[in-house]
């Protein structure tokens, strides 16, 4: 895998439809893992990224505390870069403001806009490479075959069935984020995890074989997942290690968090919030 320092001008047209997948890792207040989906990501020159928001949620809180990011953009023809970047500043106003606003998604919306466009400083990125369609349908295969032997001992339901049924399409998306000894995080392409119950994710490593055998037990991970259809949840855990299950070396991770990142209503789905009771009615 190839690193460089800035992007190529067919890099910069690449990222410019507004049909692709965007994602961008950031750190939360306590250092934890946190992966978005944002398709308005995209490359403003050679060396900077920028991307436009219009509601707000962990990641736009994440990035003015800690500006170390991770990025992924995905094409639809299955070419991807990923890199990292150091959020640097935001505006309300200015040509890409405009350029953001007059684009069709955004210029017809009855409903709302976007509101703030967000700068950051490349640090790297990759060359252009293309998603191992193959790999990724064997070790899914693998991972199917295998799953039911890596079952957890948690009886409480942490992630839902529609969680559960997301994370298990085999035509779903899927991508694991964690924080590198640089203080950054990293996105690796997970197509082929599953849950193998409520409580925990397991993956084959056969693609992705050397970034994937480098996560040390004991990690925080993230993992977000999505559908063509625009729906996505994110869990989050501890990364457990690899073990043979059914002969077939599978990395688990035991999920601890799930977060609804749909709009227009964010917000963490377990463990459940408290509902406060508003007494005080007053303006």
């Amino acid at each position: 895998m190839k690193i460089k320092k800035q992007f190529s001008p067919e890099d910069i047209e690449a990222f410019k439809p507004e049909s692709k997948v965007g994602l961008l890792a950031t750190i939360n207040e306590v250092g934890l893992p946190h992966l978005t989906l944002i398709t308005t990501l995209q490359a403003n020159g050679l060396q900077e990224v920028m991307w436009g928001q219009f509601t707000e949620g962990n990641s736009k809180e994440n990035v003015l505390k800690n500006p170390k990011t991770g990025f992924l953009i995905m094409t639809l023809d299955k070419n991807l870069w990923r890199g990292k970047a150091r959020w640097r500043e935001s505006k309300k106003e200015g040509p890409e403001y405009i350029y953001f606003n007059k684009l069709p998604m955004w210029r017809y919306n009855s409903y709302f806009g976007l509101h703030t466009i967000h700068y950051m400083d490349l640090v790297e990125t990759t060359e252009k490479t293309s998603l191992p369609i193959a790999g990724i349908v064997l070790s899914a295969l693998l991972t199917k075959f295998s799953k039911g032997s890596a079952k957890s001992k948690n009886k409480k339901e942490v992630m839902n069935q529609w969680t559960e049924s997301l994370l298990n399409k085999l035509d779903s998306l899927k991508f694991l984020t964690y924080i590198t000894e640089d203080g950054f995080p990293v996105i690796i392409p997970l197509l082929q995890c599953q849950a193998a119950d409520s409580g925990r994710v397991v993956f084959y490593p056969g693609t992705y074989t050397n970034e994937l055998l480098k996560l040390k037990k004991g990690v925080d991970v993230a993992i977000l997942g999505l559908t063509l259809e625009m729906q996505d949840v994110l869990v989050r855990g501890k990364f457990m290690g690899f073990k043979k299950h059914k002969a077939v070396k599978l990395g688990s991770v035991a999920i601890d968090w799930v977060y609804n990142s749909m709009p227009p209503l964010m917000g963490q789905i377990f463990p459940p919030t408290k509902i406060k009771t508003v007494d005080d009615f007053s303006v």
